[in-house]
């Protein structure tokens, strides 16, 4: 099994959200693939910066994906 991971960046405030960025990567297991989303998210977050985060109420999310018929 393989996992495709996309990551979401949006505003609260504005209220819309970047299209989804699908990894170059893809994960042996949606265990793996989770903690990864999770670190770049954190990630992107600081990229942005506290300013920008507070203002826009930005927020990071994703998702893990099983790549249907692909195997590891």
């Amino acid at each position: 099994m393989k996992f495709l991971l996309a990551l979401s960046i949006c505003s609260s405030v504005i209220g819309e959200c970047m299209p989804p960025f699908n990894w170059h990567e893809t994960f042996s297991t949606h265990y793996e693939c989770a903690q990864f989303g999770y670190s770049e998210s954190s990630k992107k977050l600081e990229e942005i910066g506290s300013k920008e985060v507070n203002k826009y109420g930005v927020v990071v999310s994703f998702t893990c994906t099983l790549i249907p018929g692909v195997d590891s």
